[in-house]
C-alpha cells in the first residue's frame, strides 16, 4: 500500500483507484468504506470512470454521514497535496 501512496504522490490516477479497491475489499488493508470512497472520489475527479462507478456502488452501503466524512477527507487531501485547489470533491 505504501508504494501506491508514493504513486499517488507522483500523480498516478490508477493508484488513486487502486487504493479505493484496497480499502473497499480489504485486500491489503482493513475494509474502510469511508477511505475507499475518498480514493474513488479522487480518482473520479481525475477522470477515472471506474472510480465513479465504484464510488456509486459503495455509496449504497454507506450512511449519509459516512459519505460526508469521505468527501471532507477528499477535500482535505486535495488541499494538503496542493492538487485541485480550484476543484471541490464531489
Amino acid at each position: 500500500m505504501m508504494s501506491r501512496l508514493r504513486d499517488v504522490e507522483a500523480g498516478d490516477v490508477n493508484a488513486l483507484f487502486e487504493l479505493g479497491v484496497t480499502y473497499s475489499t480489504g485486500n491489503g488493508a482493513e475494509v474502510d468504506l469511508v477511505e475507499a470512497h475518498k480514493w474513488f472520489n479522487l480518482a473520479a475527479l481525475n477522470g477515472c470512470t471506474r472510480g465513479q462507478a465504484c464510488r456509486a456502488e459503495i455509496s449504497i452501503e454507506m450512511t449519509a454521514r459516512e459519505i460526508a466524512e469521505a468527501q471532507k477527507a477528499a477535500r482535505a487531501w486535495l488541499a494538503l497535496s496542493g492538487r485541485g485547489a480550484t476543484r471541490a470533491a464531489a
